[in-house]
Order: C-alpha cells, then sequence, then structure tokens
C-alpha cells in the first residue's frame, strides 16, 4: 500500500507546522497541484522527505517568482515539476500538466484549449511506451484546473479544459486529481468518477492509498 499526500491552492496550517511529521509521516509520496508558496512545498518536502511531485498553477504570485541573474525561472529546491512529463515511482506512473484556461493577456501558465491539447499530444508517446512496458498507460494525472464538465465553473478562468476529457477518455488513467477550484462548504463535490477515472478536487489537501498490488 502506498500513501500520497496532495495538496493544492491553500496554506494550511495542520500541515505548515510542526505537527506535520506526526501526522503525515507514513506518507511515502507528496503531490501538489498548483498555486502553493514554493517555501510550502519546500517545508513539506524538508520535513517529510521526498519526493514532491508538482505542476504550476495560474497564479504566478502565489506561488512565488524567483529570478536568476539569466532570467530563468527557479523551482522550489527538493521537488520535482512534472508538467508535461512522465515519471514512475515504485509502482505509480504519473503524469502532470500545469496552468488553467486562458484568461487574460498573462503568458505565464495560463493555455488556450488548443495549447492543452497539443501539450496532451506531447505527452502521448511516453503514455503508449507505458502501456508496451507496463500494461497501463498511466496511474495518475496531476493538473492544476478541473476537467471540463466536472467540478469546473462557469467563469473562463475557472472552465475546466476538454483536453483533460479526452486524456481520461484516451488513456483511462486511474486518478485525475486538480486544484484551481476553491471548496467553501461539505457539501460541495469534490470526487466525481468519470468512467476509468475517479477524478479528485484536492483544495487544501487530501490523503489517498493506493494498493499496489492491483496495478497491473
Amino acid at each position: 500500500m502506498i500513501k500520497i499526500l496532495t495538496v493544492s491552492d491553500k496554506v494550511e496550517e495542520l500541515i505548515h507546522s510542526p505537527a506535520l511529521k506526526r501526522l503525515f509521516g507514513d506518507v511515502s509520496m507528496v503531490l501538489g497541484c498548483g498555486d502553493l508558496p514554493y517555501h510550502y512545498l519546500e517545508y513539506i518536502v524538508t520535513v517529510l522527505g521526498g519526493p514532491l511531485f508538482y505542476v504550476i498553477g495560474n497564479h504566478a504570485n502565489a506561488i512565488r517568482k524567483r529570478w536568476s541573474s539569466r532570467e530563468e525561472w527557479q523551482y522550489p529546491g527538493g521537488a520535482e515539476n512534472i508538467d508535461g512529463r512522465v515519471v514512475r515511482y515504485r509502482k505509480l506512473l504519473i503524469a502532470g500538466l500545469e496552468g488553467s484556461m486562458r484568461y487574460n493577456d498573462n503568458p505565464d501558465f495560463q493555455y488556450t484549449e488548443r495549447e492543452m491539447m497539443n501539450k496532451v499530444w506531447r505527452l502521448a508517446p511516453a503514455l503508449v511506451l507505458n502501456r508496451l512496458r507496463y500494461g497501463r498507460f498511466l496511474d495518475i494525472l496531476i493538473t492544476h484546473a478541473p476537467p471540463a464538465g466536472i467540478h469546473d465553473k462557469p467563469d473562463r478562468c475557472h472552465q475546466g479544459f476538454p483536453a483533460f476529457v479526452t486524456f481520461m477518455d484516451w488513456f483511462r488513467p486511474r486518478y485525475l486529481i486538480h486544484g484551481h477550484i476553491h471548496v467553501y462548504g461539505p457539501d460541495e463535490e469534490t470526487t466525481t468518477t468519470y468512467r476509468d477515472t475517479q477524478v479528485i478536487n484536492t483544495y487544501g489537501h487530501r490523503v489517498l492509498e493506493i494498493d499496489e498490488r492491483r496495478l497491473r
């Protein structure tokens, strides 16, 4: 059994505290779904150890831009950005897609539907290789935005991507874990099953347990 802590969008006192190790010390891996300060991710990975895989959300100021003298992006220490990549940890196959639907002229971390679909296409060869090697395309896709029609909102910023629905149709991940959609009450839907995929909104944090013996 592998235990996973997923985090997104909200700095929680419960996690950013000395209690983190006591409460989540048995976690094997952390997944970040965007719009969290770098120091928060660095604190988590320092206390719990690695790995911490993440994607970036649409609020660049929320993750804190840090520039080198060469004007290059700097990323949180000890964590691994998996936007547009596939990684394997233990038996789990994981991929990531950053950002939200484009809603203003900020060039960073916003995408049109066409741009996001292009990112899906670029992931496809690695996913097909997974299928040949391991008998399945993917176990977990982490995103910032939700899929279209699942947990999303009508305003442009919070609309989900149809590309993510297509991704689930084609590659059937066990989980799609996203952030971006704030949760204000216990009656709001945060877990939805779409075909073979459980779609989870991890606003704040969630804990997920997966039996690796059932991965095939």
